[in-house]
């Protein structure tokens, strides 16, 4: 069984057999409103936690997409190039954005657990 993890960016991760799938949160799709682009990393793309690898762009603004965790781009949701507002439909779901193969799959554990992240987003309101 998975686990989900959130970022304070507001990205949640899942690592399932070594690979770290990642997507924006229901809070985040939320706050954008209708996504109408998204710009996606290329595979095989090495990213350190926290650096900047995609792009959603919505009717409202555009926002980056950062990495959870360091790693390796494995795979990426060509289902949202040509249906964007999938990562609104189904922000933690199908709208999934990429996959990596974590450099250091512990670090998963340092990531917000959703007690911790629905915390942050009260916080935050």
């Amino acid at each position: 069984m998975s686990e989900t993890r959130f970022t304070r960016d507001h990205e949640w991760v899942r690592l399932d057999g070594g690979i770290a799938t990642v997507g924006i949160t229901s809070h985040a799709q939320s706050q954008l409103g209708d996504i109408v682009f998204v710009e996606l990393p290329e595979p095989g793309r090495e990213v350190a936690a926290g650096e900047a690898c995609a792009v959603v762009e919505s009717v409202k603004a555009a926002s980056d997409v950062f990495a959870p965790l360091a790693g390796r781009i494995t795979e990426v949701n060509a289902a949202l190039a040509d249906d964007p507002a999938l990562a609104g439909r189904e922000p933690e779901a199908g709208g999934w954005f990429f996959r990596l193969a974590p450099s250091d799959a512990a670090a998963f554990a340092t990531l917000l657990d959703a007690a911790a992240y629905a915390a942050f987003v009260e916080e935050a309101a």
